[in-house]
């Protein structure tokens, strides 16, 4: 872990460099590179030098935040780390992490917007993300104020599940004013940053913040925004990845609604009601199936019921239900047999498990 956040701390080392550089050798490996194998790489001089001279100290101030509860590192090859974020064309080497990891695979819906949004716009995020959060969705955003928080809250509200990725190092709040929302987040949810611990608030990290976002979801919905608003940026990094994005139409006199207008007729969904997202993402269904099965689940002996609840509507792989269940590997075979047998389950392909119901 040293190594990954040795290399983390690299002047020069962004998050393209890192990914090169993963293609050859480790992050430990690269330490003991010889400046001629790190030239050879297409690495720069200035950053040869940083790679021979890695910072420890910062490192060492890295692992303490680490060592504190509930504070959690997901590198590239952890098996917590979001096999959606992966797809992505540069996903961040590292993740770090407050609150319960598993969620970061759950099925999620990003919602953003203003951040000096209307009355109604406010409204309609908290709507949104409450109904959505009942529904068996995480909801995540960018703790931003406005539309951001609203979409938190409403989520918290239906004592939902709730990400906030955010664009500093995760020993500080950006706004100081979120402070007591980041603490609710963390407890029911997560909050994740690819920016080690330290990073203050740079206007060219929000961008970088917003792929992550997008990158995270199924599905990525505006509700208000000017016509030249960050969150424009947050949907079109999420059309690039391949990401369903929805929009609530507005009025031609309100300036709120010029940008997801303009989203609605480049193509984005326009989306009246949460039903509009659920069709659309093809999981209605399924996500009726949450809500109706936690009566059915009063055959399942309380072991079960606990395995149940860990495995994700995406695939789930056998080692991390071992590490968050603190079951044996051979007692949660078992239990995988009967779940499957009762149909709340499914194998996956390479190994892990998926519920259905």
């Amino acid at each position: 872990m040293k190594y990954w956040l040795a290399l983390l701390r690299v002047s020069g080392v962004g998050c393209r460099t890192f990914l090169k550089i993963l293609e050859h050798c480790s992050p430990e490996e690269v330490f003991s590179q010889s400046a001629a194998a790190l030239a050879a790489l297409g690495i720069r001089n200035n950053v040869i030098k940083g790679i021979q001279t890695p910072d420890w100290a910062a490192v060492d101030k890295d692992l303490n935040w680490l060592s504190q509860e509930n504070h959690h590192l997901l590198t590239l090859d952890n098996p917590f780390y979001p096999q959606q974020l992966k797809e992505i064309s540069d996903p961040p080497p590292l993740l770090f992490l407050r609150g319960q990891k598993q969620l970061l695979s759950s099925p999620q819906v990003a919602i953003v917007g203003s951040r000096n949004p209307s009355t109604e716009g406010r409204r309609i995020a908290f709507d949104f993300a409450y109904s959505l959060a009942n529904q068996g969705f995480t909801i995540s955003s960018g703790l931003a104020l406005g539309i951001d928080a609203c979409s938190h809250e409403g989520a918290l509200k239906a004592t939902g599940n709730t990400i906030a990725v955010a664009g500093t190092g995760l020993d500080r709040i950006y706004p100081a004013a979120h402070k007591q929302l980041a603490t609710e987040i963390v407890t029911h949810g997560a909050m994740i940053s690819e920016f080690p611990p330290g990073t203050n608030a740079i206007a060219s990290n929000f961008p970088r913040r917003n792929r992550i976002i997008s990158g995270l979801c199924l599905g990525l919905l505006v509700v208000e925004a000017a016509k030249k608003s960050g969150s424009l940026i947050s949907a079109r990094l999420a059309l690039e990845q391949n990401r369903d994005v929805f929009a609530i139409p507005g009025s031609i006199y309100n300036p709120l609604a010029r940008g997801c207008n303009g989203l609605i007729r480049e193509g984005a969904k326009l989306v009246e009601t949460t039903d509009d997202i659920l069709h659309e993402l093809n999981q209605y269904n399924q996500q009726h199936s949450i809500s109706k099965s936690v009566n059915n689940q009063s055959e399942l002996d309380l072991a079960q019921q606990n395995l149940l609840n860990l495995i994700m509507f995406s695939p789930t792989s056998v080692d991390i239900l071992v590490e968050e269940s603190g079951y044996s590997a051979e007692i949660i075979s078992s239990m995988l047999l009967i779940l499957e047998l009762q149909g709340y389950i499914s194998a996956a392909p390479g190994g892990g498990y998926l519920r259905i119901k």
